[in-house]
């Protein structure tokens, strides 16, 4: 059966596991190092990427440099857990205000809103459509009211406020979200003409990443064009990989595999993984097999390249036997996993090989049909 009739919509698609917070240390092992600081207030299309923008401050009370210090606070802690899970430099700061980058004359991607004012701010530059791909937590943790945003936005009258969320640092949630978050855009784009404000957190991640498949899927680019186009206008770092996936999920059956993780130990008490389809901010527990005192995991999971690590007792490590992902600059390693399809030679094996390749392009009829699926 065709994916289309498959994918998960976005308002359906949940994970069935209890999250928690906690610092993805020692996870990723990318050695790509990549310096980014918005330091300044909205950064305009003709500013160099290389360019650091810096807010002058006026006169402040004490309570607003109390406020200030306290944002700046949770702005390192979000900057390390953002460097740590998607395996670049990357600092936000969200004292310092709002920042974009126009990527096309219609097309801006930036850091969130964090006031209604933020709202007049995009008026006046032509935007339509605010596209916020935050979730409740995102918004919870900076304090950002996003109710007043949304009423604000409703009372204009001019300008639409609309959320499609995806989960911060989770590259699997972003494929499985993009299908159809995309074609929420699309829709609302053609609704509202104008100028489309895309924005997550920090504008790094998950915004970039979604107008890239915008471009790649909607506006004619060539995936390598496109991604050349959005960091020549804002240093930020997509997950190439997951658009990929997706774009192939939305062309070809979406088959699942079933894998089987192990760990053996007699002497822990327990033992989880993390990471794979089920991001870096939630566990698994393996199941112990007393007769040959093994913990083992069996899971269904979509084609694709998976990383994850053990959690033994508390501690995060990796299995030695398994496949392991070069060091990271820290030394720091994670398994990983490549899902394939039990038959690749076939036409659908095929294709998703050459649209999960190092530099994909879509046929024209490949186009049409991811046309249609953004429209149904």
């Amino acid at each position: 059966m065709n994916c289309l009739q498959n994918l998960p919509s976005f308002r359906s698609y949940a994970l069935p596991f209890q999250g928690f917070k906690c610092n993805p240390r020692k996870l990723l092992s990318c050695s790509l190092n990549m310096m980014v600081h918005f330091q300044g207030g909205m950064n305009s299309s003709n500013v160099p990427r290389s360019m650091v923008v810096k807010a002058i401050p006026g006169s402040t009370s004490s309570e607003k440099t109390s406020n200030s210090d306290s944002e700046g606070k949770k702005s390192e802690t979000y900057s390390h857990d953002m460097t740590e899970a998607m395996g670049a430099v990357l600092t936000y700061r969200h004292e310092l205000g709002m920042n974009y980058n126009f990527i096309r004359p219609d097309l801006i991607v930036g850091s969130c809103l964090q006031t209604p004012e933020d709202v007049d701010k995009l008026r006046k530059i032509g935007v339509k459509t605010i596209f916020c791909l935050q979730q409740d937590p995102d918004l919870e943790y900076f304090g950002v009211d996003i109710g007043a945003i949304q009423d604000y936005a409703k009372k204009c009258g001019d300008i639409e406020h609309i959320r499609a969320q995806i989960r911060d640092f989770d590259a699997f949630d972003l494929r499985m979200r993009l299908p159809a978050v995309v074609s929420m855009l699309h829709k609302a784009v053609n609704r509202n003409g104008g100028v489309t404000y895309i924005h997550c957190t920090a504008g790094l991640g998950r915004a970039p990443a979604v107008a890239l498949a915008y471009m790649f899927w909607v506006q004619g680019y060539k995936l390598s064009e496109a991604h050349r186009e959005l960091l020549s206008k804002r240093s930020c770092f997509p997950k190439l990989e997951a658009i990929k996936s997706a774009t192939a999920d939305i062309l070809t059956d979406l088959k699942k595999e079933l894998v089987t993780l192990s760990w053996e130990d007699r002497k822990c008490s327990t033992v989880e993984v993390s990471g794979l389809d089920i991001g870096w901010g939630q566990r698994m527990p393996l199941k112990f097999d007393e007769e040959n005192g093994s913990w083992t995991l069996q899971r269904e999971l979509p084609e694709g390249r998976y990383e994850y690590k053990y959690i033994v007792d508390g501690e995060w490590t990796y299995n030695e036997f398994e496949l392991v992902t070069t060091p990271n600059k820290d030394g720091h390693v994670n398994n990983f996993l490549h899902v394939v399809n039990s038959d690749p030679n076939s036409a659908n094996g095929e294709a998703r090989k050459r649209l999960t390749s190092d530099d994909p392009d879509l046929t024209k009829e490949e186009r049409i049909k991811i046309r249609r699926f953004l429209e149904s």
